[in-house]
């Protein structure tokens, strides 16, 4: 028994040297060893797999290439801001279907996209289109105004053109301008990357793998946060969002939801922060119901299930749905 301890011990070891080179490892990445960083909203106008509703991802694919101001990722950006891709959703103001548009402006620019017959605004087959044609009408009508056409066009969506045209940009409306900043922080989300482009290293990644080796052996706790409430413990998600909120970013609480919170890199292009996500459903994000922080070598830490610790464990498994690297946005 004791040689098995003694066995057992010397791998925990190893495997904790081994997570302190790769923490050296990001930083290197970080310092520009593997590359360039790509550009948000790239990809040639491809959609990241599995970050759109699979019902919707076909027509967001052609509907997002409408114009040079728009893109699958950012349609997609904003509709998930919108409506968060809920096609019954009205809102206090009577903005309706899932590109939440208001009654006069579906009466001039709602499309009859699948022709049945109807311009239907609570039809996402009518409804996608028609948003992607209405952006693009309104990056016409603002194409002369100051500033980056992207983020005019959103404006222009939120707030009206006039209002673009008015205050020569984005106005200055508290509502408009997140609306703009959180759309455009989501964009690298949803946007496949150049298949000849890796994606830029994080520089807090390494701090964020320290954080979760730190609570290595910490039981789990169902909806634990690792609070002084929860006794420090946490779930998987309370784990991630607490090792990214230590490096001063803020992921959302949900294990589905982070994955939408930075680009998706491939199993190959990992590096130790990544987060990695396992679903019951691989063409769903909406079943995704784990995720670690990758390490490297195939493993992560994560805070598996009740009853368990917070341990390594490998990533490679028949519910692996992908990876995320978080971003500061």
């Amino acid at each position: 028994m004791r040689r098995i301890v003694l066995v057992v011990g010397a791998g925990f070891g190893i495997m904790l040297a081994f997570v302190g080179f790769l923490v050296i490892g990001v930083y290197g990445a970080a310092a520009g060893l593997f590359g360039g960083a790509g550009r948000p909203g790239g990809g040639d106008g491809q959609l990241a797999r599995n970050t759109v509703p699979p019902e919707y991802e076909a027509l967001v694919q052609q509907w997002g290439n409408t114009c040079p101001e728009l893109s699958p990722a950012i349609l997609a950006a904003q509709l998930g801001q919108e409506s968060g891709w809920q096609p019954n959703v009205e809102s206090h103001a009577a903005a309706q279907g899932i590109a939440q548009f208001i009654p006069g402006t579906w009466a001039t620019h709602g499309l009859d996209a699948n022709g049945d017959g109807e311009a239907n605004v609570w039809d996402p087959e009518d409804a996608i289109p028609s948003a992607a044609s209405y952006n693009c009408a309104l990056a016409g009508y603002v194409r002369d105004v100051p500033g980056d056409p992207v983020d005019n066009m959103l404006a222009a969506y939120n707030a009206g053109p006039y209002a673009v045209i008015q205050y020569n940009g984005i106005p200055p409306y508290e509502e408009t301008q997140n609306y703009v900043r959180i759309i455009r922080s989501a964009e690298a989300s949803y946007a496949a990357p150049p298949e000849d482009e890796r994606l830029p290293p994080l520089e807090q990644a390494a701090a964020a793998v320290g954080f979760a080796q730190e609570h290595l052996g910490t039981p789990y706790l169902w909806g634990g946060d690792g609070t002084p409430e929860d006794d420090g413990r946490f779930d998987c998600s309370g784990l991630t969002k607490a090792a990214y909120e230590s490096v001063g970013i803020e992921l959302p609480r949900v294990a589905n939801d982070q994955w939408i919170a930075g680009p998706h890199p491939t199993r190959d292009q990992l590096l130790p922060g990544d987060l990695v996500f396992f679903a019951t459903d691989l063409t769903d994000s909406r079943s995704i119901h784990h995720v670690g922080i990758y390490v490297g070598g195939g493993y992560m830490i994560n805070a598996p299930y009740t009853g368990a610790t917070i341990r390594f464990d490998p990533i490679d498994s028949p519910d692996y749905f992908g990876a995320t690297r978080p971003t500061a946005g």
